[in-house]
């Protein structure tokens, strides 16, 4: 190359801050390394975008990625930019179910953002489109993107078809609750069997509203990812159209300097939540929209959830509480259809900005969504004629739970329970009393000693859950935790009792015998103790951690309450 062709280098806006990293002669260097890896002049003087793709061959969910990772690559290459992809851990919420390694999966959260807040930090990066498969990723996708304030759009991997067994569709809720089944002579091993090599058919997220689609369809209505792009399936033609149109439109995002700063208010969280209790969404979204909040910077309280399920009904029915799953959803309309009947109904913020620098309503009416009352099906309902009048998330409160505990509505909505509890000091204790079959109806289990401190890691107890629900108690067996309940989990299954027990929280002074108060519609968790009785049995309280050296014994040391998003990160508004 000439020295004239060298002054004819293409220009680069000089407010981009990759140019840290690509301009001028001291940075020669750095371009040998980038020219090393095919990178070329045109490259350089682009917008450099960051694709984080936490593919692997862990989980079904994220076995896929680096194909919709390509996608996206090759939007962001047509659209102009330098698209530099990068990897990220996941871990398999389902496989690791009912194990000490679940007490990874919301640690995995935190190291997905710490990881991907990295390597853009430390390599310049101008803008990230940020891929998600299994539960933790998109939150720790959108915490990494909060945390650089980057101009990033959010993609979907998108969800696992449903199995065929039986003539009916199922998923892997079916088989967890196959186990309990199983156990109290209801299903037959062989069966349970052709259960396990007929549910997930493929590549994706598991298909119901669980925690990574009510996670996918939150990005929505946050304003993170495209309308529409939450639904179509992991194998379908759709789901790579979608990563390639989020490489297209980042490179319009960089180049409007348009950041998660912008678009993220009390409002986009509040339709958020809006999104979630109408659609029964995970209650793992609640821990996540708290730390999401928290890393923003925006006032969210746990309080907020009572105060928007109270005004929302539930319109649509969906697995677990229902049958249909996520494809369903996909074939009406998506996501969409339910955010525009918010918004008809008055319950959605319209004004509240999304990436694409257009409000919520402006690109409803792009999108112009079917209305529910149009379509021929029976798992979405008007908002006039809703299948509960009130939302589907709760946070009770009372003695028991001074900084509140959370449950998701999937059947009956007018709970009540009183009665004695039975306390296992662990998941597994709890499941091997389960799995032996001496669960009786009106029983509440407490489970402690599993929250974000003391598990450490807040473990999902699908096993559990499934296996009570399995054996056909679902409704009038009452489980309580310190710790999480999978997306997938229905029933009286009430979460994130806080504080928790490790940090002396009444979770922590309850006994077996205890009489237990557990009411829905006036939002109550008590235990018949008196506070002088309840601090006489925590004056000795001083437990061990379970682990003092590694990486679960520093998210032990950094984690914060389940109430304010379990958040690690000490410049987050909660810390």
């Amino acid at each position: 190359m000439s020295k004239q062709e060298r002054r004819e280098r293409p220009e680069k806006d000089p407010e981009l801050r990759s140019n840290e990293v690509t301009e001028g002669v001291e940075k020669a260097p750095h371009r040998a390394m980038f020219r090393a890896m095919g990178y070329d002049d045109e490259d350089l003087a682009s917008p450099m975008v960051g694709v984080a793709n936490p593919a692997a061959d862990i989980t079904p969910c994220n076995v896929h990625l680096d194909d919709v990772a390509d996608a996206a690559y090759e939007g962001i290459d047509a659209a102009g930019g330098m698209p530099i992809e990068f990897g990220t851990i996941t871990i398999s919420d389902a496989i690791s179910m009912g194990t000490e390694g679940m007490k990874a999966s919301l640690i995995s959260r935190e190291v997905i953002a710490d990881s991907v807040e990295l390597v853009s930090f430390g390599e310049r990066m101008d803008g990230l489109v940020t891929i998600g498969g299994c539960d933790k990723n998109m939150p720790g996708m959108m915490m990494a993107s909060i945390r650089t304030d980057l101009p990033s759009v959010f993609c979907y991997g998108g969800s696992i078809m449903p199995g065929q067994h039986d003539g009916r569709e199922i998923t892997i809720q079916n088989v967890f609750e196959g186990v309990g089944a199983v156990a109290d002579g209801e299903m037959s091993e062989d069966e349970l069997d052709e259960m396990e090599r007929n549910a997930c058919p493929g590549a994706g997220s598991c298909g119901g509203m669980f925690t990574a689609n009510t996670m996918a369809s939150i990005s929505e209505a946050l304003g993170f990812a495209p309308l529409g792009s939450a639904s179509p399936p992991a194998e379908h033609e759709s789901r790579y159209d979608v990563a390639r149109e989020s490489g297209e439109l980042v490179l319009d995002v960089v180049e409007n300097d348009r950041r998660p700063s912008d678009f993220l208010s009390v409002e986009s969280f509040e339709n958020a939540i809006a999104l979630q209790v109408a659609v029964g969404g995970s209650t793992n979204a609640v821990l996540h929209l708290l730390a999401l909040a928290a890393e923003a910077g925006v006032d969210l309280d746990i309080e907020t959830f009572n105060e928007i399920s109270a005004r929302t009904p539930k319109i649509a029915d969906l697995q677990p509480g229902g049958e249909k799953v996520m494809n369903d959803l996909h074939e009406v309309g998506g996501v969409p259809v339910v955010l525009n009947a918010l918004l008809e109904a008055d319950l959605l913020h319209g004004d509240a900005l999304t990436v694409t620098g257009n409000t919520i309503a402006e690109e409803l009416a792009d999108l112009a969504p079917p209305a529910i009352e149009d379509l021929d099906v029976d798992f979405l309902h008007t908002v006039a004629d809703p299948i509960h009048e009130r939302g589907a998330i709760r946070i009770l409160s009372g003695n028991l739970a001074p900084e509140g505990a959370v449950i998701k509505i999937t059947g009956e909505d007018h709970l009540h329970h009183e009665g004695p509890i039975r306390v296992f000091e662990e998941e597994s204790a709890a499941m091997e009393y389960v799995q032996e079959g001496r669960v009786e109806s009106g029983d509440a289990i407490v489970i402690r000693n599993e929250g974000p401190r003391g598990g450490p890691g807040m473990r999902e107890m699908l096993g559990v859950t499934s296996a009570v629900a399995g054996q056909g108690h679902s409704e009038d067996v009452a489980l309580l935790t310190d710790g999480r309940f999978s997306g997938a989990t229905r029933g009286f299954s009430i979460g994130h009792v806080a504080p928790e027990a490790f940090v002396g929280g009444p979770i922590a002074a309850v006994e077996d015998g205890d009489t237990i108060t557990i009411d829905i519609d006036d939002h109550e968790l008590s235990v018949d103790l008196s506070d002088e009785e309840i601090q006489r049995r925590l004056a000795d309280h001083d437990p061990e951690p379970n682990y003092t050296n590694g990486v679960l014994a520093k998210y032990h040391r950094d984690f914060g309450s389940a109430a304010n998003g379990a958040v690690t990160n000490p410049g987050a508004k909660w810390e």
